[in-house]
């Protein structure tokens, strides 16, 4: 029998994963509408954040392909924001 904690803890794992899901496809929303660049701090910060609450839902549900595919979408968006404050030094 599974526990309620366990349950609780997946329920809020899949809605933290939600929430980074909604706020990359938000992003990419943005930027097709023209309202952001693909070189603002917002859109990586945006990619960036939901890459993060999706890995954290992943570690509760594991799927490796999506594992990887965050874990790079994390780093490319880390890399962004890097840049970003490198050139305004």
């Amino acid at each position: 029998m599974i526990s309620k904690s366990i349950i609780l803890i997946d329920v809020v794992a899949d809605f933290v994963g939600i929430f980074g899901v909604t706020l990359t496809l938000f992003a990419y929303f943005l930027l097709q509408i023209d309202k952001i660049l693909s070189t603002s701090r917002l859109y990586s910060s945006l990619n960036l954040i939901g890459a993060a609450l999706i890995l954290y839902s992943l570690y509760f549900n594991w799927n490796t392909p999506a594992v990887i595919m965050e874990f790079a979408w994390f780093l490319i968006s880390l890399y962004g924001l890097i840049r970003h404050y490198n050139s305004r030094s």
